[in-house]
């Protein structure tokens, strides 16, 4: 248990330390974010793959592979839904001296909205990481732990770069990243929690929740991430990143497994 706490600061807190590089440089290049955002992409596909699906099917003996696939199709609705309620969210703030409905503020909207995302999947990827810890051996969990963590950095400069560029002051978005990176360190004990209370009562536990998370991530990965690196021109660097990004956490996987 103290590892997995001490897990959710590492996440909340990598989370942290890119918002820190977005103050720092404040205006960043669309292609810079691009592929610093795909090889990010690229880390969550492999830590979703090796580090959360594939035990799910081991674990789960005979059923493993259906479990897998039931999981993984759960957890992708699950974001589904979450979505839904998204755009009701971009009223919770509004530009400084700029009311709802001013010219401009249709760009800022739509960069709130990509902020309100990234929180969302933070705490899938919290809930990835406690999973790992109470699921799969500790190597294994470390590998996707560290894995979410790194992605967090250029997610946190890109989130704290959208938001000082809408005109959010500097207040409100560090208000963003702290409660960005809150939710995903919340997400990691509740992850933990679940699956090691359920699992010596249900053994299909175990397998479903690692499935459940590895879906969640993948949804990220294809539905926001993947997107976003490829709507300004960076298409090829983004993709050759993505790659970069997945051969990491294979050697990762490989040398620590």
């Amino acid at each position: 248990m103290l590892l997995a706490f001490l897990t959710a600061l590492g996440v909340g807190g990598a989370t942290l330390v890119g918002s820190a590089f977005g103050f720092a440089f404040k205006k960043i290049s669309h292609r810079f974010s691009d592929v610093a955002l795909a090889f990010a992409a690229g880390v969550m596909l492999a830590a979703a793959t090796l580090g959360l699906i594939l035990p799910a099917v081991e674990d789960g003996g005979r059923f493993g592979l259906p479990i897998a696939i039931v999981g993984i199709f759960v957890g992708a609705y699950a974001l589904t839904l979450v979505d839904k309620f998204v755009p009701h969210l971009h009223r919770l703030i509004e530009p400084d001296g700029r009311p709802s409905g001013a010219p401009g503020d249709d760009a800022l909207k739509k960069t709130l909205l990509f902020v309100v995302a990234i929180a969302i999947h933070n705490v899938s990827e919290g809930l990835a990481a406690g999973v790992g810890f109470g699921a799969v051996e500790t190597a294994q969990a470390l590998v996707v732990a560290g894995a979410i963590a790194l992605q967090n950095v250029p997610e946190g400069l890109i989130v704290v770069s959208a938001l000082l560029a809408a005109g959010v002051s500097a207040r409100k978005t560090l208000v963003c990243a702290l409660a960005s990176g809150l939710v995903e360190a919340v997400g990691v004990p509740l992850g933990y929690g679940v699956v090691s209370f359920a699992a010596p009562v249900a053994p299909f536990v175990l397998p479903f929740a690692l499935a459940f998370a590895g879906g969640t991530m993948l949804y990220v990965v294809s539905d926001e991430m993947i997107p976003e690196t490829h709507a300004h021109g960076a298409e090829r660097g983004a993709t050759y990143a993505l790659l970069a990004g997945f051969c990491v956490m294979l050697a990762a996987d490989v040398l620590l497994g």
